[in-house]
């Protein structure tokens, strides 16, 4: 099982969870998470306002033997207007995430992409856990 939180935080609000939204999926095979605006495709989902994040932005993928994996989608702008960090907990520092890369995520790991808007201090912050 797949367990994601978001928190969507602007200015002032850092560390604020009021507003948190949770999504799960078991770990089968093509089970599928997605995050963005886009409300019809994306169980977690942003401010429609919210333009330096993707109609779909991350999509977390089950593949073989109960692995998950991450990607930043690409969307249609060749220069995104977002960066995105990924951290596991007890890891190592945030590493960033590159415009189009995937990355796996640890079974019975736990961690945090941020997603950060360039343009101003806004974050989209999406804790996953891992059940092993």
């Amino acid at each position: 099982m797949l367990e994601l939180t978001m928190a969507t935080v602007s200015g002032t609000e850092a560390g604020a969870t009021a507003g948190m939204q949770m999504a799960d999926a078991p770990s089968e095979p093509g089970a599928v998470l997605r995050v963005g605006r886009d409300r019809g495709v994306c169980r977690l989902a942003t401010p429609d306002d919210w333009l330096f994040v993707s109609r779909v932005h991350l999509e977390f993928l089950c593949g073989p033997e109960e692995s998950w994996q991450v990607t930043w989608l690409r969307g249609s702008h060749d220069d995104p207007s977002s960066e995105v960090r990924f951290t596991l907990v007890g890891g190592a520092a945030p590493q960033i995430l590159p415009y189009g890369g995937t990355a796996k995520l640890p079974l019975g790991g736990s961690g945090e992409l941020i997603i950060y808007d360039r343009t101003g201090p806004r974050s989209v912050n999406v804790g996953f856990y891992h059940e092993a």
